[in-house]
């Protein structure tokens, strides 16, 4: 497997036998706790690079569509989310976590429009869409 396709899939969960949206937006919100707790501005730089490593990766894995195993815009999505938090708890991991599920799910007004655009840009784009929706 190649650097491209361990990112785009998200270090693999995006391999899960069911669910690997969820499951990659599990990994996000374990792994977002620590950055969470890290220096100011951790989280917002991790976001940033997985926004943009992932357009790379995806792109660099030729991947096609949206294939259910390319993950990385829901570990860039979480952690999106996540950064709406002031702090980590418990009942504020499982919000963030519950409602970026919600609006992955259900993909509201321009963020399916967004889904829809082909290759890496309409993958990492519905991304981007979720920041007004989440945070308005």
């Amino acid at each position: 497997m190649t650097l491209a396709r361990i990112i785009a899939s998200g270090l693999g969960s995006g391999r899960a036998p069911r669910a690997p949206g969820t499951v990659a937006s599990l990994l996000a919100v374990l792994l977002g706790i620590p950055l969470m707790l890290a220096p100011s501005g951790t989280l917002a730089l991790a976001t940033a690079v997985a926004s943009l490593g992932g357009l790379w990766a995806i792109h660099a894995a030729k991947v096609d569509g949206d294939p259910g195993w390319v993950v990385i815009d829901e570990i860039a999505g979480q952690w999106l989310a996540l950064l709406g938090l002031a702090r980590p708890t418990a009942l504020g991991l499982l919000a963030a976590f519950a409602l970026f599920r919600l609006f992955d799910i259900a993909k509201p007004g321009p963020v399916g429009w967004a889904d829809r655009q082909a290759g890496a840009t309409g993958i990492m784009w519905a991304l981007r869409t979720y920041w007004p929706v989440l945070f308005s």
